[in-house]
């Protein structure tokens, strides 16, 4: 056995241990990472400094919305969904997304899923048209076929979730399947309803 092949063995063994993931594959990165909080509500923060939300960018198409920018949105709780239809642990995420929708968009919240592929055959919107439907999505999907959302976001993994506040800035983060409490807490807590 090569140095080289035994450095890449110990190190994907290191990975498996500890859980860590390798960015841009779709997989369960179950991290919840918040960044701030911004009403006087129980909401976690990390010491991380409040970051403006990066605004949609080279979307080629939008689906269940005219085009949307961070800045029609101040005011409202944004939550921004990176995912794409033929990734196992976007598609699992995707009935707790369209729930929190349902419950909160009557009372301040924006859910904008932002598609964007991970392989060719997702480019089609026609493709993308045909997963909203089978899984029910009806809040404003961007279709981001050239990254460049994904890219102002820093994004590394799908699925991927931020919270915004009603500033503009990101208050959460989180990357992989799961936190769906903690997530609906950070949106109440936002809105300053109970959840």
């Amino acid at each position: 056995m090569t140095v080289k092949l035994l450095a890449v063995s110990a190190a994907l063994v290191g990975m498996a241990v500890t859980g860590a993931v390798i960015p841009g594959i779709c997989d369960e990165a179950a991290r919840a990472t918040p960044v701030v909080a911004a009403a006087a509500t129980p909401v976690q923060v990390a010491a991380a400094s409040q970051q403006a939300a990066p605004d949609f960018t080279g979307i080629n198409t939008w689906f269940n919305s005219k085009p949307l920018g961070i800045a029609d949105l101040r005011g409202k709780v944004v939550l921004v969904d990176f995912w794409t239809y033929g990734c196992v642990n976007c598609v699992n995420t995707l009935p707790h997304v369209t729930d929190l929708y349902a419950k909160y968009k009557d009372k301040g919240l924006v859910v904008v899923g932002v598609h964007t592929p991970e392989f060719p055959f997702e480019r089609s919107a026609s493709n993308v048209q045909a997963a909203l439907k089978r899984h029910g999505i009806t809040y404003p999907v961007a279709q981001d076929n050239d990254s460049k959302t994904w890219n102002a976001y820093r994004n590394q993994y799908w699925p991927a979730q931020y919270i915004i506040d009603q500033s503009g800035k990101i208050v959460f983060q989180h990357e992989g399947e799961g936190a769906y409490d903690q997530i609906d807490r950070t949106v109440a807590g936002l809105l300053n309803v109970n959840s």
